[in-house]
């Protein structure tokens, strides 16, 4: 099949499969240039397949050498259509640990289930025995909890209208867009879909089954970002969510005297999740060409071997009083923000391209899906139903 991106607004509907391996390799081969030493050796990875979450598995398979089993919600190619770029990615990724001898194995399915927890559970204890690192990095649009009851998160505020420049991403032509504010039961949906209930779930969980290491470390990924986008963000219905997640570390480490539990708050990034709330990608395209003129602009794979060399594997953690660690410190230093809303006031249809980078914004929109990878030849047929190894050893 010749797979070429269609592209709906902040989604692309198809993924490229040798464009995503790419992509994978690429990471990999950052992350083993950085000299990364020690680290945890068996990792859970919830949220494994794209973003922040498969950077983390990716930096703990080839920066600290771990075992990781990955937890995904990913859709196969039915042979018609290609597969999400999150199959892809983890099929690339297993590919390439089984070329190291990494241990690397995914469940695919809901991981806010009892059923995706215990078969977690139990693969851990045949492989691994315990897990000394948990990464909790979902991004979902809605949960089912224990009752049956189904939630749905969304992207609103919680006080009054609120009203900004955006980029509208058909056309890339600034407009303005108003954010109405939540209705009763939204908020408190998206704090059940993106807050830290259920990380707590499975941290509850994996003790219950005793397949935590003693002094177990946890990490949850937040955003904060600039005032700019207070109202839409962090005073927003996903900002509270947030910091319902922040709550939750706090509150694990009390319940848990060997366990560590530490929220990441991290840079602004194009992921999926990110591309979907209005006002924010205008924000995104304008702060990567400030942080690249000024040499500080970072991936996810730059983002989180960051983070995992100079935060996490030091021998003093550097998180403040709510257990934060604050990888976003670049994108919010002074600099960087007041160049920033000097271009924001001025940015304008007309001069878009000139004032931001909506090229940049553009580039790492398509290499999420496996597209404008300068080595691939998007011309030639390629095979779309790829099987992740360890699930079709399951499946046999």
């Amino acid at each position: 099949m010749i797979v070429e991106p269609k592209v709906r607004e902040f989604i692309c509907t198809t993924a490229h499969p040798q464009g995503c391996k790419e992509n994978v390799r690429e990471q990999i081969a950052y992350v083993k240039e950085q000299g990364i030493t020690g680290g945890p050796k068996k990792v859970l990875v919830i949220g494994a397949s794209t973003g922040y979450g498969l950077a983390s598995r990716i930096t703990s398979a080839f920066g600290c050498h771990a075992a990781t089993l990955g937890i995904m919600f990913e859709k196969p190619s039915n042979g018609k259509r290609t597969a999400t770029p999150g199959w892809y990615n983890t099929a690339a990724f297993e590919e390439e640990a089984a070329k190291e001898g990494v241990y690397a194995k995914s469940i695919n399915g809901d991981a806010f289930s009892k059923e995706v927890k215990e078969q977690a559970i139990s693969i851990i204890k045949e492989d691994l025995g315990k897990v000394d690192m948990v990464i909790y990095s979902l991004a979902a649009p809605r949960r089912t909890d224990a009752q049956g009851k189904m939630w749905v998160s969304t992207l609103k505020t919680t006080d009054k209208p609120f009203t900004e420049k955006s980029l509208d991403l058909r056309t890339n032509t600034i407009v303005t867009k108003t954010v109405e504010p939540a209705e009763e039961g939204e908020l408190e949906g998206t704090v059940k879909v993106m807050g830290g209930e259920d990380w707590m779930d499975w941290i509850d969980a994996l003790k219950a089954a005793d397949v935590l290491e003693k002094d177990a470390v946890t990490v949850a990924y937040s955003y904060i970002g600039p005032e700019l986008t207070y109202p839409i963000y962090y005073d927003g219905t996903i900002g509270q969510a947030k910091r319902h997640l922040t709550k939750t570390a706090g509150e694990i480490n009390e319940k848990y005297e060997d366990v560590k539990a530490y929220i990441s708050v991290n840079k602004a990034l194009v992921t999926q999740a990110s591309a979907a709330i209005p006002i924010v990608p205008l924000y995104f395209a304008i702060l990567y060409k400030v942080m690249k003129e000024q040499g500080t602009h970072e991936g996810c794979i730059q983002q989180i071997a960051r983070l995992f060399k100079d935060k996490l594997l030091v021998e003093q953690v550097p998180a403040d009083e709510k257990y934060q660690i604050r990888i976003d410190d670049w994108e919010l230093d002074d600099k960087v923000q007041n160049q920033v809303m000097e271009c924001w006031k001025k940015v304008t249809t007309e001069n878009v391209e000139e004032v931001s980078d909506i090229d940049g914004y553009w580039e790492d929109f398509y290499h999420m899906f496996g597209f404008h990878f300068d080595n691939i030849d998007y011309t030639e047929d390629t095979e779309v139903q790829v099987e992740i190894p360890s699930l079709k050893a399951d499946a046999q």
